[in-house]
């Protein structure tokens, strides 16, 4: 049975859409501003665009993943454990975040589906939560040995006449293909969230126009506001250097475009922290911040086991409170 559309989850897909704004296209965009060559706005504007680009070039593959293929969300009691998983990512991400471990809304939101469904007694595809466990694993360690081998290229290669000029190009290309691997994988919850929500069917995800242009704007009004703070998620990994920003984000990006292929949804900004990590290694171990390292890492571990407990707590108490009612 399809259902009809639920307007608190609606609201909450909103507000969802804005948070990653926030947490994800404000520090995306903060790395960017370390290289120069791409006015803010211009770069905002690009990264909000492929939101919805995305989907439509390449399909909703991992929005269908999160609303449908993790844990079968079928009528209104799996919009009610999509919005109770909803709450479980926040609030997990928030307590994490406030504690100093800079963590994932993917993988948090990934934990909580599960959580909840499993508490709302939904059928879990425990095959699907490995794979996509295994490539969030995989898709950090992917960016830094990629990025590592790039940079160690680049230092193979006489920098061309007017290299600084070279440099700008290069990120501009490197912010395109950045903002296509986000808008093809990482952003897409913001759809499988909106899509569960209007009821729509979930598998696939349908590129609804509607919900798209949503995103867009809800995304953008985020990230500008993300924007007001200077994130130490991404850049703090590595003193940042140019060189370093655009070959991390190359790195990172070939990486989440080949998850968002297997439908896997895996975080954007810590391919990018691997990415980061994998280049400043290549100039020697020093110039890698361990400290900072080791708590994305830790991040990395407890985030889903911890959201995924959030999420079954809460709606198996949501369940029983219904029952006794």
């Amino acid at each position: 049975m399809v259902p009809e559309p639920d307007p608190l989850l609606l609201t909450v897909a909103a507000a969802f859409a804005v948070l990653n704004g926030v947490n994800d296209g404000g520090t995306l965009l903060t790395l960017s501003l370390k290289v120069g060559g791409v006015r803010l706005l211009t770069a905002l504007g690009v990264l909000a665009a492929f939101v919805a680009l995305a989907p439509a070039l390449l399909g909703t593959a991992v929005a269908s993943t999160l609303a449908g293929r993790l844990v079968a969300f079928d009528g209104p009691q799996g919009q009610r454990a999509v919005l109770l998983a909803v709450v479980a990512a926040v609030l997990v991400s928030s307590v994490l975040a406030r504690r100093g471990l800079p963590t994932s809304l993917t993988l948090a939101l990934v934990g909580g589906l599960t959580g909840a469904g499993l508490g709302a007694g939904l059928a879990v595809s425990w095959p699907v939560v490995g794979g996509v466990l295994a490539t969030a694993a995989v898709a950090p360690m992917l960016g830094g040995a990629l990025a590592f081998g790039l940079s160690r290229l680049a230092l193979r290669v006489r920098a061309p006449a007017g290299s600084a000029r070279f440099l700008a190009r290069a990120h501009r290309l490197s912010l395109l293909v950045q903002a296509l691997a986000y808008g093809a994988n990482d952003g897409q919850k913001m759809l499988a969230v909106a899509a569960v929500g209007a009821g729509l069917a979930t598998d696939p995800v349908p590129r609804d126009p509607v919900l798209l242009v949503a995103a867009v704007l809800l995304f953008a009004l985020g990230a500008a506001l993300g924007l007001r703070r200077y994130s130490r998620t991404v850049g703090g990994v590595i003193p940042v250097r140019p060189p370093n920003a655009v070959i991390g984000q190359v790195a990172a990006s070939v990486a989440v475009l080949a998850s968002a292929g297997l439908g896997a949804p895996v975080s954007m900004t810590q391919a990018v922290s691997g990415g980061l990590v994998g280049t400043g290694v290549s100039e020697g171990h020093r110039r890698v911040r361990w400290q900072v390292a080791l708590q994305i890492g830790t991040a990395w571990v407890v985030t889903l086991p911890l959201a995924l407990l959030v999420g079954l707590l809460v709606a198996a108490g949501a369940a029983a409170i219904a029952g006794a009612a």
